[in-house]
């Protein structure tokens, strides 16, 4: 058990970019589950637009306007680390809204071992999150939204059970294109540990707002995170950037900077292009694709691709 809890300790400390450590369980709840968010810098949650993988980044972002939407998103993270989610949502009458989806990140396979070094078999580490989510609204400019989140991990024939909660607020003046988000995040606690001692969820409390330009199709967003330790001495270590060029409905595109990500990938030897992110997506038919790249860790680039659609346009 003690080399096991190493080997994911090591997994769970790789991509230093989403401030993850080892007194964290579930810490694979700070990814982006949205390719025009990770275009974005990572995490964003004041942007509105009809797009239901906004949910699993601040569930106010989930609106009676995703009727019947189907999302799905797939990343390439590092070699054969791979997560993906997926999100199912439908409008109750004209102000509320639900969804149920789920998230995932496999971390692939190791070799299990003796003391000896002979290879005894294999063995997978995955972690796992069922999603519920409700919003509602609350005025003409605010809406409320809450998201529970059932979560499993295993790692060979050791598991983990967590219950969480996120807890949203968005705030939108379209006269003038500018909003505001509020999220609580991963408010819960670890039901069964892997061992007797339970660890820490991956708590936080963000802030964003994004405007666009009066003028011109571009947007600006900016987002407070890691509040719940905040320092003065690395305030930017708690900012992510993003503008992004929103010329119509049916197309995007969009630059991030998250400077944690760039200071710590110069510790670990990370080139000039650490913390950078890039992506773009368009309407084809019946489905919007977005495609966005990122740099989390010193190695790799990592590639992720989101599809959404709506079931009501598939009409005979």
């Amino acid at each position: 058990m003690k080399n096991i809890r190493y080997i994911l300790l090591l997994l769970l400390a790789a991509p230093v970019a989403i401030a993850q450590n080892g007194e964290e369980v579930f810490a694979f709840l700070r990814y982006p589950s949205s390719a025009r968010i990770n275009a974005l810098g990572g995490n964003h949650i004041s942007i509105i637009e009809r797009d239901p993988s906004l949910a699993f980044h601040n569930p106010a972002l989930l609106g009676a306007e995703m009727d019947k939407m189907v999302n799905l998103n797939y990343m390439n993270f590092v070699s054969d680390i791979n997560l993906g989610s997926a999100l199912f949502t439908k409008a109750m009458g004209e102000k509320s809204a639900w969804g149920a989806g789920a998230n995932f990140i496999n971390y692939g396979n190791f070799k299990q071992t003796v003391a000896e070094n002979i290879v005894t078999g294999d063995f997978s580490v995955k972690d796992i999150g069922l999603h519920a989510f409700y919003s509602r609204d609350l005025s003409e400019r605010w809406r409320g939204g809450l998201s529970l989140k059932f979560l499993y991990a295993s790692l060979e024939s050791y598991t983990s059970f967590g219950l969480a909660v996120d807890a949203g607020l968005s705030y939108y003046l379209s006269e003038k294109d500018f909003s505001l988000g509020i999220a609580l995040k991963n408010i819960g606690a670890q039901l069964k540990a892997y061992d007797e001692k339970r660890a820490k969820m991956p708590w936080d409390i963000q802030l964003g707002a994004s405007k666009k330009m009066a003028h011109a199709p571009f947007r600006l967003s900016l987002t407070a995170m890691y509040l719940t330790r905040l320092s003065l001495k690395t305030f930017t270590k708690h900012l992510v950037l993003g503008l992004d060029y929103v010329p119509s409905e049916n197309f995007w595109v969009g630059i991030g900077f998250n400077p944690k990500t760039n200071l710590d990938m110069k510790l670990q030897g990370g080139n000039v292009l650490s913390g950078f992110s890039a992506g773009a997506g368009v309407s084809v038919k019946m489905f919007n694709i977005g495609a966005s790249v990122a740099k989390y860790h010193p190695s790799a680039l990592s590639l992720m691709v989101s599809i959404s659609t709506t079931l009501s346009d598939f009409k005979p």
